[in-house]
């Protein structure tokens, strides 16, 4: 269970974009890593420079990049970094093992990179990449080799994004008018965008399963291949990212926005995981059973580690849903969880567990399509650890509709909520570090503050006459 070999459709090694650039294939290395939106932001790097200086030694960005806003404005108030400390540079050094062409893009290829300190040459340690890869390190320290798979859903308009700009993103045209979950019809109408997407990100390094219809007009989902958990997050942004610029090269737009309309179903992001051993051996498999009322069997590391997810999902709920709209996204009956509870294949449970032996796993339901994946995968691994570590139970399968079912943890409705229950969390600080976590709260804080100033259309239509 390692990172696929460069030889796979679309990766490559140093020595193939060496080949590459020297036939006039690739001119442009896009250098670039994960912020704490889950946005990708870095340079365009001559292919020639690449290979001379940076694919070794790295390059230099600016620290304010882990500390602003959506509007990239540097935010007041982060230990890490500030206007006293002047702003400075941190080393981004590339991982090679991301490097893969850009299939949708002309001479192109894009490569990752780890957040290091320029003095020290340490981790930084409230990087994205550096969360998630902790958590890596912790469970291979305990024999495992974790792996994730992101299932993404988002809403798919004909118009640019310019054009959405232009009618402040109201009003805009759905590629079909009506829910067309599985429908192959409504399907065959967006193929154009659609169909792009799929065979260009699955011969860019990251391989596709499938598309499908969602249950919302004009929403469809991509499934991608499940891998490694560092590889899977580094698949899920760069797939964000080329879906973006496919769409956009052909007069599109799409949304990965948790909530588009209060109307309309959420846009959800399903992530699956289970634990390896190094040799390959699947440790959820087994022949305990996982509840007397069901056939299911597992292993005892399976139900602990679905207990620790159980038990910390309410305390971790902003690496989930990282911002404001995020929560809009609950609502019974829409496929969204609104409670923390397991259930056996039942969609209206937070955690849904499928499969049967080697494919045994947990689906976690609660984060939605604008999560960072590097976020949510950490929390996921390091809340299904410590139920290992500490020997939990997960307690019985709940089944019908779980909506329905009183006196079950519940999936905090609003950020402010979620972000308390995260600074209250002694797990949380202890997993991931003090300065990890202040840091992460003064993010979201910071997106609260800005939403509660914010005057919206709703107001001046409800009050601009009549109050």
């Amino acid at each position: 269970m390692t990172r696929p070999p460069a030889g796979e459709p679309g990766r490559l090694d140093l020595d193939a974009l060496r080949r590459a650039a020297a036939a006039g294939e690739i001119h442009t290395v896009v250098t670039a890593f994960p912020d704490l939106y889950g946005r990708l932001v870095g340079k365009r790097i001559q292919a020639r420079f690449f290979l001379d200086e940076v694919a070794q030694g790295g390059m230099h960005v600016c620290d304010y990049l882990l500390a602003c806003d959506m509007e990239m404005d540097p935010t007041p108030g982060y230990a890490f970094t500030s206007w006293k400390s002047g702003y400075g540079d941190l080393h981004a050094l590339p991982d090679l093992d991301t490097l893969r062409r850009a299939d949708w893009l002309e001479g192109t290829a894009w490569v990752l990179c780890d957040l290091l300190d320029e003095e020290t040459g340490e981790p930084i340690s409230v990087a994205p990449r550096s969360i998630l890869r902790r958590q890596v390190e912790r469970a291979r320290a305990l024999g495992f080799e974790p792996v994730m798979a992101s299932e993404l859903e988002f809403y798919l308009f004909r118009e640019s994004y310019e054009a959405g700009r232009e009618r402040e993103f109201r009003a805009l045209r759905p590629t079909a008018p009506y829910i067309e979950d599985y429908h192959v019809l409504s399907g065959a109408f967006s193929e154009d965008v659609i169909g792009a997407i799929r065979r260009h990100v699955d011969a860019s390094g990251v391989p596709v399963e499938f598309s499908k219809g969602e249950w919302g007009p004009g929403q469809h989902e991509i499934n991608l291949r499940y891998a490694p958990a560092l590889e899977m997050a580094d698949r899920h942004v760069l797939y964000k990212q080329a879906a973006k610029e496919i769409a956009a090269a052909r007069g599109a737009s799409l949304t990965f926005m948790a909530k588009l309309d209060e109307g309309l179903a959420g846009s959800s992001l399903h992530v699956h995981s289970s634990l390896w051993t190094p040799d390959g051996e699947a440790a959820f498999a087994g022949d305990e059973p996982l509840d007397p009322s069901l056939h299911a069997t597992g292993s005892e590391t399976f139900r602990r580690y679905l207990a620790g997810q159980l038990a910390h999902a309410p305390e971790l709920a902003f690496f989930f849903a990282p911002n404001v709209n995020s929560y809009k996204r609950y609502q019974e009956g829409s496929f969204a969880p609104t409670v923390v509870a397991w259930s056996w294949d039942n969609r209206t449970a937070g955690f849904r567990v499928v499969g049967s032996g080697a494919s045994l796993r947990p689906e976690c339901r609660i984060p939605g399509a604008d999560a960072n994946p590097y976020l949510v995968y950490a929390a996921l691994l390091a809340s299904g650890l410590d139920g290992v570590e500490r020997g939990l139970e997960p307690g019985p399968a709940c089944p019908g509709n779980v909506y329905e079912v009183e006196g079950l943890p519940r999936v905090p409705d609003n950020l402010r909520d979620a972000l308390d229950a995260l600074s209250a969390s002694e797990f949380a600080r202890r997993t991931f570090g003090e300065e990890v976590v202040d840091h992460l709260l003064h993010f979201g804080r910071t997106e609260l503050r800005a939403h509660e100033a914010a005057v919206t259309d709703w107001e001046r239509v409800r009050f601009f006459e009549r109050i």
